[in-house]
């Protein structure tokens, strides 16, 4: 199978692509050759401060499952799943666990269930963390990335009575107005309303002076998929089974920038540049 090698990003190629043998699945474990990898934020974090794992980072994939280690039930050869794996994703063949995997209707095309089991998850997640309500205004910042513009979308077709969204550059306007957005800004966190609330799920987010937040009587509230996933993990496959039907009556258009495996350069330098517009992923077939 074909994987990437990761090497120190100050070298004149970063990355490589290896052929090496498919991994095997252990107890617990199930082999999926992978349809498409996504590339995060956390990726380009990970580069930036030489933390990437010697296993490899892990991330989002959709797939194939093509073996099941000892144990493994509610699986069979041959199922589409996606979802996330812990190390090794930028390859032909992953190692998973079923409590980080969910099935994939088959209607859906690779692409987009890639943009809907992680970011699509956390954008619903994140509105029901903020107790959203029908008729609230709701201001979604980083609005044209992965997970932006699919919640510009979900609080659009719940009944947000006006979206708001927060991008980087002009040039991203037309896109996330396509989503949905009433309005576009290039800042707007100090714009949260008297008893609005503010829901910080992503490292990148800054500092809140607390006092600021007394007159108005507004809140912040911490947010983190990961602990849901493993605390509540019949929540998380409620709010897929959302997700999916929402897609299926066309009520959600996810997006994405594709590209093959061995363009992971050109696809870390669209997330670095934050010029993308939804999802950015790369096919592994």
């Amino acid at each position: 199978m074909r994987k990437v090698r990761f090497q120190a990003q100050d070298t004149v190629e970063p990355f490589g692509i290896d052929e090496v043998a498919a991994p095997v699945p252990g107890p617990g474990q199930l082999l999926v050759n992978t349809e498409v990898v996504g590339v995060s934020l956390g990726l380009v974090r990970m580069l930036r401060g030489g933390t990437v794992p010697t296993a490899g980072p892990g991330g989002e994939m959709v797939g194939r499952v093509a073996a099941l280690g000892a144990g493994v039930e509610g699986f069979r050869v041959g199922d589409r799943v996606g979802g996330v794996v812990f190390e090794d994703v930028y390859a032909q063949s992953v190692l998973a666990v079923p409590a980080m995997v969910t099935a994939v209707p088959p209607q859906v095309t690779a692409a987009e269930a890639l943009a809907l089991v992680r970011g699509g998850l956390v954008a619903l997640s994140a509105l029901r963390a903020g107790r959203f309500e029908q008729g609230e205004s709701v201001l979604v910042t980083a609005a044209a990335s992965g997970a932006g513009h699919l919640a510009v979308q979900l609080a659009k077709t719940l009944g947000a009575g006006r979206v708001v969204a927060a991008v980087r550059s002009a040039d991203k306007a037309d896109f996330v107005r396509g989503c949905g957005a009433d309005e576009v800004v290039q800042r707007g966190v100090d714009a949260l309303s008297p008893h609005g609330r503010l829901v910080a799920f992503s490292a990148g987010g800054g500092t809140v002076d607390a006092g600021s937040l007394l007159s108005g009587l507004k809140s912040v509230i911490g947010f983190s998929i990961g602990l849901i996933s493993r605390q509540q993990p019949g929540l998380i496959e409620q709010r897929r089974a959302e997700l999916w039907d929402l897609h299926g009556a066309g009520r959600l258009r996810p997006a994405h920038e594709a590209l093959p495996l061995d363009q992971i350069a050109k696809a870390v330098a669209l997330i670095e540049s934050r010029s993308n517009l939804g999802r950015v992923l790369l096919h592994t077939t």
